[in-house]
């Protein structure tokens, strides 16, 4: 199997950068522009936050950063130093910020990890490892969390009410769903009957419509085997720093805008828990965004799910929320590329 480079530039492209950043600046000033709350005085609130506050929501996302390191580092074996670890979230995150949610950073990430050194093989499995055990914290933790949240994680706010009833709990259930069938066939498909995976796949795609795609079905049940291979095998040692690190990276995600809105109004444990249980809803509605990074859909959706817990501060903690989580990734992004073509590519790698 070659992994299409070409595609691959063209995803890694510092150019990109412009396009999410317009898109969120658009929703901004469109939001701005419509709703008559919001106004130059609303703008002058952000310095009405607990300074406390933002550094804890910074504390708390460069903590989530450092868990993603760790966890790529433990997941390959320790075959990444520190250094070259960073490069690889750094530009995976970046990767994932230039492209429709839908889409992903997947392929980047696999082209990443080869070239820096790992057999593309193992490139595969640690990558879809990596996507088993989010989708694994989703399917297994939101249960939990919406449990403890008591019921109220759908938002009901008039917008909601008026365009979306009931479908955006459908959304979700059926988007749990998937990825519940979807973690599950995955599993069993790597640690399992990887050939047996295979060769479904291969029947399907023997339908007369679906004939073109065979041979690209036929790679990825190659690159499930080989990437099957690499983990069966591996010893609770292996697993349990990765699932504690899975389990810290998304906590940390998401723990991340309580403290945001905690710095400007003190919650309750109850409302804490809302807030982190309604991110979950939330992040199913930003993965099936068509824009880069979820653009403007995040911007436009963090009102209807947040706006009750802010009284008046909704537009600039929104704000705040995306410069913390999203565009710190498109800057390093376009500063770390350059250098690492460089190293990988011209054999200068920092050690």
């Amino acid at each position: 199997m070659k992994l299409d480079n070409k595609k691959i530039f063209e995803t890694l492209n510092p150019n990109k950068v412009w396009i999410p950043v317009l898109i969120g600046l658009g929703i901004v000033f469109l939001m701005f522009y419509l709703d008559p709350s919001v106004n130059a005085k609303t703008l002058k609130g952000v310095f009405d936050a607990s300074i406390w506050g933002i550094v804890l929501a910074i504390f708390v996302i460069l903590g989530r950063d450092i868990g993603y390191i760790y966890r790529i580092r433990e997941i390959t074996d320790r075959q990444l130093t520190w250094t070259r670890a960073l490069y690889v979230i750094i530009l995976w995150e970046f990767a994932s910020a230039v492209t429709p949610s839908v889409v992903g950073g997947t392929a980047v990430a696999v082209f990443i990890l080869n070239k820096e050194g790992i057999k593309l093989g193992k490139a595969i499995a640690f990558v879809m490892v990596t996507a088993i055990l989010d989708n694994l914290f989703f399917v297994i933790g939101a249960p939990v969390i919406l449990f403890f949240a008591k019921g109220n994680i759908f938002p009901t706010s008039r917008v909601m009410e008026m365009k979306l009833g009931r479908s955006l709990e459908l959304l979700f259930w059926t988007s749990y769903g998937l990825y519940a069938f979807y973690s599950l066939v995955m599993a069993l498909a790597l640690f399992y009957k990887p050939r047996v995976f295979k060769w479904v796949l291969l029947k399907i795609y023997s339908i007369k419509w679906l004939k073109k795609w065979k041979h690209s079905a036929n790679e990825y049940g190659n690159q499930i085997i080989e990437a099957s291979k690499e983990l069966i095998g591996k010893n609770y040692k292996y697993w349990i720093p990765i699932i504690v690190a899975t389990i810290f990276i998304w906590s940390s995600r998401y723990l991340m805008l309580n403290a945001l809105i905690g710095a400007y109004d003190s919650l309750t444990l109850n409302e804490h828990i809302i807030v982190f249980a309604r991110q979950v809803i939330m992040w199913i509605v930003m993965m099936i965004s068509p824009t880069p990074g979820s653009s403007g859909t995040a911007e436009f959706f963090f009102a209807q799910f947040f706006a009750q817990f802010l009284n008046g501060y909704t537009f600039v903690t929104s704000i705040l929320w995306r410069l913390l989580s999203y565009y710190p990734y498109l800057l390093l992004g376009a500063i770390f590329l350059p250098r690492w073509i460089k190293q990988v590519f011209f054999k200068k790698k920092e050690e």
